[in-house]
């Protein structure tokens, strides 16, 4: 039903502040600016950093992951451990470093996928829910197949376009939270059908240009273009 990750979208507090960080310790570049946002270019998907104000608003405290080639992934390390103060984690030799942003966001960088950019896109993002059952539900029926549950934590890791970590208010690697009212764009060939399928499930259905925007029971945005 969904073919891909179009945009993740951030709240900055201060817009200066989170785009600085950005550019200088990401090396990302901006295709866009104005009316109290900045979108960068992170490979395949689009980082969007956006003020506070009207909804959707972007995601706050969210744990989301950028891919970057293995052999690439010893220089982030490198060059960010000059900075942060980093932890790392190696999922049976695909290893991930963490550390956060400005604004509390944890970002989260994956020695995974190919390609010859330093990032190449973002695969994964966490979403805090109220009830993981009720969520995991809606996103299947998105498409979303459930790939981990936790057995000590009560989470699930779902495949899709963008792996989806779904956590029920709790702490994981490096004190990461689930993000909170997070606005996720996705590409749909036909955004009506997509949300004609959880209709049911959602609190909001709203046409907007060229798709479709609901809201899930724990405030999430999701947008079908």
């Amino acid at each position: 039903m969904l073919s891909g990750l179009r945009w993740l979208a951030l709240e900055a507090k201060y817009l200066d502040r989170a785009r600085e960080f950005y550019e200088t310790h990401l090396d990302l570049s901006v295709v866009r600016e104005g009316d109290g946002e900045v979108v960068f270019d992170a490979g395949g998907t689009n980082l969007v950093l956006r003020e506070p104000g009207e909804v959707p608003r972007g995601g706050v405290h969210t744990h989301y992951a950028f891919a970057a080639p293995p052999d690439r992934y010893a220089a982030w390390y490198d060059r960010l451990a000059e900075s942060f103060d980093l932890t790392e984690f190696d999922f049976g030799g695909a290893k991930s470093l963490y550390f956060y942003d400005p604004d509390g966001n944890c970002v989260e960088i994956g020695g995974v996928g190919g390609g010859e950019a330093a990032i190449t896109d973002v695969f994964e993002i966490v979403l805090e829910v109220e009830d993981l059952a009720r969520a995991e539900s809606l996103y299947r029926s998105l498409g979303f197949e459930v790939v981990d549950r936790g057995d000590e934590r009560r989470r699930l890791r779902l495949g899709g376009p963008v792996d989806l970590e779904l956590w029920e208010p709790q702490l994981g690697i490096a004190d990461a939270r689930g993000g909170l009212h997070v606005d996720v764009g996705f590409v749909a060939d036909d955004p009506e059908s997509v949300a004609e399928a959880v209709r049911d499930d959602v609190c909001a259905v709203e046409e907007i240009d060229d798709g479709v925007r609901v809201r899930d029971p724990d405030g999430h945005y999701l947008t079908f273009r």
